[in-house]
């Protein structure tokens, strides 16, 4: 997969907004891996800011519908991993700034 359709994808998941933070899952750090094989599949390889995340079907949804757009994609998986744990540092600077987390 190419540098500018990798970028593409991610674009796509920053449309994603986790519903209790208000911040995409882009900058909050959730998105470990976006991935397109030849045949269409887009594998997404994220983790959510807490295990037992009651919202966790609500933004597997999202991702999906976000990815739909893209002409590529033919069918997304969506792959919820919990190692390596999730943690601030994974935030971006603009994430840490919109939810007052000193860098």
């Amino acid at each position: 997969m190419d540098e500018a359709l990798k970028e593409n994808l991610m674009g796509a998941l920053e449309n994603v907004i986790d519903p209790e933070l208000g911040i995409d899952i882009v900058n909050l750090g959730l998105v470990y891996d976006v991935d397109l094989d030849e045949e269409g599949i887009c594998e997404v390889k994220m983790t959510l800011t807490a295990m037992g995340c009651p919202l966790s079907a609500h933004i597997e949804r999202d991702v999906q519908f976000a990815l739909s757009d893209i002409p590529e994609v033919k069918a997304v998986n969506v792959n919820i991993v919990w190692n390596p744990p999730w943690s601030k540092d994974n935030m971006s600077r603009y994430a840490k700034i919109a939810l007052g987390i000193p860098d």
